[in-house]
């Protein structure tokens, strides 16, 4: 399947009533793997079905069910991370972080979520600042463990977890914040910045994002050597900004003109 039937399907779940978080994380995987097909990607679901079904039967509770695929997964099946995951753009993938059992914070909570999801538990995710996790039953239960951590509980012991109310994380606020930090990713490597590119691409696709990404996306272009095509994007974006800040949009214009005279 060629790139751009990937990103219509990924751009019509995305706006599904109910959309599949493990399917959403496989479709942006496809920008970076080119090797990850619709076969590979049944793989990836038939495995977390499979994890489901070694969890047991009957569980009841918030801490039952998170003791039970803690135990699962952090224990038995090692999934974890580490500080070299975060160098790593697989620890961003789902069906790379399922065959290493390693990943970034919030790909082990999907894994986390998917797999206890599958299986009945009543499971939420929880993005903190600069970390995501999982809680089980009741958000005001307090059963939150840490997924990069092997499953580690939280309890209340975060600052974060104690103070507010426990928010569960939307899919589509999930799988924004996985592409935020493949850009943040690419964004410390000059050389990286066509996964950059699709990395804001996706994220435009999502039925509700941040307008600044149209000039993020607008600069990468011009810097990758489009600059034509950045260069009306950067008119395109001074536009929408010049409503609320007039000079703003002066100086956006004035990149998409330098933009321009790169041509010559």
């Amino acid at each position: 399947m060629s790139s751009a039937a990937w990103r219509a399907q990924f751009a019509a779940e995305a706006r599904a009533e109910r959309p599949d978080l493990a399917l959403l994380c496989l479709l942006l995987a496809t920008e970076a793997d080119p090797a990850l097909d619709e076969n590979a990607m049944d793989r990836a679901q038939i495995e977390l079905d499979r994890l489901a079904g070694m969890l047991p039967y009957g569980l009841r509770g918030g801490r039952a069910w998170a003791n039970a695929v803690t135990e699962l997964l952090g224990g038995h099946l090692g999934f974890h991370g580490t500080p070299a995951d975060y160098d790593r753009l697989s620890s961003s993938l789902l069906h790379e972080v399922l065959r290493r059992r390693r990943g970034l914070p919030i790909l082990l909570s999907v894994v986390w979520l998917e797999v206890a999801r599958r299986a009945g538990a009543p499971v939420y995710g929880l993005g903190l600042p600069g970390h995501f996790v999982v809680g089980f039953g009741d958000p005001e239960e307090g059963v939150v463990v840490d997924p990069f951590a092997g499953g580690a509980s939280l309890g209340t012991g975060p600052a974060e977890l104690a103070s507010g109310p426990r928010e569960p994380a939307r899919t589509l606020g999930i799988v924004q914040r996985i592409l935020a930090n493949i850009r943040a990713w690419a964004s410390a490597r000059p050389e990286q910045s066509g996964v950059a590119l699709w990395a804001v691409e996706l994220s435009l696709l999502l039925p509700s994002h941040p307008a600044a990404l149209r000039y993020e996306r607008a600069r990468l272009l011009v810097e990758r050597g489009s600059f034509r095509e950045g260069a009306a994007e950067l008119d395109a974006y001074a536009a929408v900004v010049s409503a609320v800040d007039a000079d703003a949009a002066d100086r956006i214009r004035a990149e998409a003109v330098s933009a321009r005279a790169l041509l010559n």
